[in-house]
């Protein structure tokens, strides 16, 4: 995003963006939006200050399906920022087999190297076409050798003699290029995309290769494929396919000759730094949850130990060079059920400043999820049966009746909060989504209260069912 973007991105716009996806969690909402929005503060700022400016992390508790990892992606996305969310129960300290907490840092950037490579293979798209479409053109109607049969000194010519040779050379680059133009024409229009056509590409070298270890070579910063990739001779295979799909092969080539690969790493290693964002779910996975001893606290408490130097700002190694974490945002998440934030050691607690409880969904909030945001399930389902022919219809009744059951079984058997609309949707709609593609279409179907309790109430009365169901 744009200097000008960002600048626009104001706490309340940050705020009304998400509100098209989220429902309620305004507390949240607001609290990752000043956050967002002190990053920009931060990098208008010249002197030393700027370097001294800390994110304010921040820990959002809440039970799982209220919305924790959606924000904080939403709020990536919006920001056009490095994004990864990883879950701490997948680390293991210093010395047990598991994931090194460095490798989330390894994670972003990769992604980062991703999207930056992206945005500049679309800039240089439509030059890489062009070269794609030459190299086609090249073989269609490959072009006019000058001199392929050099005069013998020996051979006595006039000069009328040679003056013809080099009439014909001319009139035979003019036909070619004339023809060539032709061809160009046809092939800018799609006239030829199915054509078939032989041509050579660079192929990758195969190489297949595992780092035995409690960590991969991966873990260490060092890229031993790309390596040994590169110490191999770059072989070129021959491929017949259509010219269509020779054109996005050949200019997937040459949009690779035109980006500056170490311009993209570097570009990428600085919007980590100064943009990047971890979101880290399950932490109070890793919180000791009362009692010190042997066993799995230990492990914990090691995990905790171990991402404490990256929250705070430390160096890691990657494959593109060294990244600091001084300046990446933290969003740490969990539903501390039975840990609380204060179980997490002091010096961890005290890297994220800012808590915020998400509140659990109601009936109301399940009416809003399925409706209002952009992506609302109920669109989605509708989205998927029009291209059956077939239109879908929530009445008003219906669409309660799915909120107040979905609260019901919430309440009844175990809160997921909106993942449990997933499955009720899955269910109530099982047959008609089976069965549309073999039936005559009908033009419209009607889903009401009467159709959901007939489906679902059987299901949800019996709570074993509901366990296994629902």
């Amino acid at each position: 995003m744009n200097e000008r973007s960002m600048q626009e991105l104001t706490p309340s716009k940050i705020v009304e963006e998400l509100d098209k996806y989220i429902i309620g969690q305004t507390d949240a909402k607001r609290a990752v939006a000043i956050a967002l929005r002190n990053r920009w503060r931060r990098q208008q700022i010249e002197d030393v200050l700027r370097e001294e400016i800390l994110p304010n992390n921040i820990i959002l508790i809440g039970p799982t399906g209220v919305g924790k990892t959606e924000i904080s992606r939403r709020l990536a996305k919006l920001a056009a920022a490095p994004f990864v969310k990883v879950e701490a129960s997948k680390f293991t300290e210093v010395g047990y087999v598991g994931r090194d907490v460095e490798s989330m840092v390894r994670d972003l950037t990769d992604f980062a190297v991703s999207m930056v490579k992206a945005e500049k293979t679309k800039e240089v798209q439509s030059k890489a076409e062009h070269l794609a479409d030459e190299r086609i053109l090249d073989i269609l109607i490959p072009p006019v050798r000058k001199n392929a049969q050099p005069v013998q000194p020996v051979q006595v010519q006039t000069q009328t003699d040679v003056e013809q040779h080099v009439e014909e050379i001319n009139n035979e680059e003019y036909q070619n290029k004339k023809t060539r133009e032709w061809m160009k024409v046809k092939l800018k229009k799609g006239e030829m995309d199915d054509k078939l056509i032989e041509f050579d590409f660079q192929a990758p070298p195969a190489i297949g290769m595992q780092v035995m270890g409690p960590f991969g070579m991966d873990d260490m910063g060092i890229n031993i494929q790309e390596i040994v990739g590169n110490l191999m001779p770059k072989k070129k295979k021959k491929r017949k396919t259509t010219i269509a799909e020779a054109r996005q092969i050949l200019a997937q080539e040459e949009a690779q000759k035109l980006i500056d690969m170490e311009a993209v790493q570097r570009e990428a290693i600085q919007r980590v730094e100064e943009s990047g964002i971890i979101f880290i779910d399950e932490i109070d996975k890793v919180a000791n949850s009362g009692g010190k001893g042997a066993g799995p606290d230990v492990s914990r408490e090691g995990v905790q130990r171990d991402l404490l130097p990256i929250v705070e700002g430390t160096n890691v190694n990657t494959k593109y060079g060294v990244v600091r974490t001084d300046h990446v945002l933290f969003i740490a998440s969990g539903a501390f059920h039975v840990a609380k934030p204060s179980d997490l050691i002091p010096e961890l607690q005290g890297r994220f400043p800012i808590r915020v409880e998400l509140k659990s969904l109601t009936e109301e909030d399940f009416v809003q999820i399925l409706t209002t945001p952009q992506n609302a399930l109920l669109k989605q389902y509708s989205a998927l049966l029009e291209t059956e022919g077939v239109k879908l219809h929530f009445t008003d009744d219906g669409i309660r009746e799915i909120a107040r059951i979905a609260t019901e079984v919430n309440e009844a058997v175990e809160n997921i909060g909106a993942r449990r609309l997933h499955t009720i949707l899955t269910t109530l709609l099982d047959e008609i989504l089976f069965d549309v593609p073999d039936k005559v279409p009908t033009e419209t179907i009607n889903i009401n209260s009467a159709f959901v309790k007939d489906k679902l109430d059987k299901i949800v009365k019996d709570r074993d069912l509901s366990k296994f169901i629902l």
